[in-house]
């Protein structure tokens, strides 16, 4: 196994209601589970091969919750990517390289069979991890915007945090709201005003860094 380190931000924008139930081990919202992610990678490594600068998107979907399985994925890598970091980052974003059930991407990897082609083409992410807002296009694929919660009434910013002790994923993610509009192979129909979380990632094969988190 080749060992690997990833220091960067993940957004993520799913179909469920805001909080997600799967990260308190109910059922998801509406019985499927959609989402796209996008990662920026500030600095990293795979083995030898340089992963910093990278930037990376995937979109999922589950015909029920993950834990069940049979659901479909597709891996974009920046364009800008070196062939060797392509083939390094393809490495970790599918739990390749990784010990047992140590990540979120070795799970979500195992939990969808239907794996389409990975492609490489240009990504573009915005982030104000403090502000909870952001923006991720990925041509011809998918364009998420990222917002943060809003107070219904005063209509004032609220922030709350989700805190996973022992998670595979990050520690603490900020929430917030976010919409999903699909272009590619994968066709998402929930993310509308839907969950979001925005976290730090520091995550090896064998998973969180304790000390970075």
């Amino acid at each position: 196994m080749t060992p690997w380190e990833i220091h960067g931000y993940e957004l993520a924008n799913c179909n469920c209601a805001t909080g997600c139930p799967c990260q308190f081990m109910p059922l998801p919202t509406k019985g499927k589970c959609e989402a796209a992610v996008a990662f920026i990678i500030e600095s990293g490594k795979h083995g030898d091969v340089d992963l910093s600068g990278t930037k990376v998107a995937q979109v999922y979907q589950w015909p029920g919750a993950v834990h069940e399985g049979n659901g479909t994925m597709q891996t974009i890598i920046d364009e800008s990517a070196t062939p060797a970091q392509r083939a390094a980052l393809e490495k970790i974003v599918t739990g390749q390289d990784t010990e047992d059930m140590a990540t979120f991407w070795w799970v979500y990897s195992a939990m969808s069979p239907n794996k389409l082609e990975t492609l490489y083409k240009p990504i573009e992410i915005e982030m104000d991890y403090e502000a909870r807002t952001g923006k991720a296009s990925v041509a011809g694929v998918f364009d998420t915007v990222w917002e943060p919660l809003k107070n219904p009434v005063t209509g004032a910013e609220h922030r709350a945090r989700i805190d996973l002790p022992h998670g595979f994923e990050y520690r603490v993610a900020e929430v917030g709201k976010a919409t999903t509009r699909t272009k590619g192979a994968i066709n998402l129909t929930g993310t509308e005003g839907s969950h979001a979380h925005f976290c730090a990632l520091h995550i090896t094969g064998t998973g969180v860094l304790e000390a970075a988190a």
